[in-house]
C-alpha cells in the first residue's frame, strides 16, 4: 500500500488561506477600477493585451485561448461579445482555412491603451506601495516557484 501523502498543518493552512482570499481581494479591486475607468473586464483586457503584444495584432483563436490561459469555448462566448462591441474581429485564418484568427480592432487598440496607465496606477497603487521592495523581491520569487512547480510533470502514482 502507497503512503499517503501529508496534508498541510494548520499553520500552512491559514497561510494557504490568507494567500488566496487576499489574492481574490485584490484581482476583484483591480477588476472595478478597470470597469470603472475604462469600462472594459478583466477578460476584455487580457485579450486586448495578448492581441497588442501579437506580430500584427491577431492570433489564432486557439494560441490567443492558450495565451490567456482559456478553454476554447469560452474565448469563443467572449470574442462574440467584443466583436459586437467592435474591439477585435474573427478573420479566416489564410494558412489554415479550418482555423480563425482574431485581430485587434482600432476601436480595440484605442480602448486599450486609454485603459492601460489608469490600469498600471491601480496596479501600483494596490499591490506595489503596499509592499517593501523586500517584499515585492520575496513576491516575485514565491510567484517564480510556485509557476515551476505547477509546470512539473506530476509524479507517477504511488502504486497500492
Amino acid at each position: 500500500m502507497g503512503r499517503a501523502r501529508k496534508l498541510p498543518t494548520r499553520d500552512e493552512l491559514r497561510v494557504w488561506r490568507e494567500f488566496v482570499e487576499t489574492t481574490e481581494a485584490l484581482r476583484t479591486t483591480l477588476a472595478a477600477r478597470l470597469q470603472h475607468d475604462s469600462g472594459l473586464s478583466r477578460s476584455d483586457y487580457a485579450v486586448l493585451l495578448a492581441l497588442s503584444e501579437a506580430t500584427g495584432h491577431r492570433l489564432r483563436s486557439s494560441e490567443l485561448a492558450a495565451r490567456i490561459g482559456w478553454e476554447r469555448s469560452r474565448l469563443s462566448h467572449h470574442l462574440n461579445r467584443m466583436e459586437r462591441r467592435h474591439l477585435i474581429r474573427r478573420e479566416e485564418c489564410a494558412v489554415d482555412s479550418r482555423g480563425a484568427e482574431v485581430v485587434l480592432e482600432s476601436v480595440g487598440a484605442e480602448a486599450f491603451h486609454a485603459a492601460t496607465v489608469p490600469h498600471l496606477r491601480a496596479v501600483r497603487e494596490l499591490f506595489v506601495d503596499a509592499l517593501t521592495t523586500d517584499q515585492l523581491a520575496a513576491a516575485a520569487q514565491i510567484a517564480a516557484a510556485l509557476r515551476t512547480h505547477l509546470t512539473r510533470p506530476a509524479p507517477p502514482p504511488d502504486p497500492d
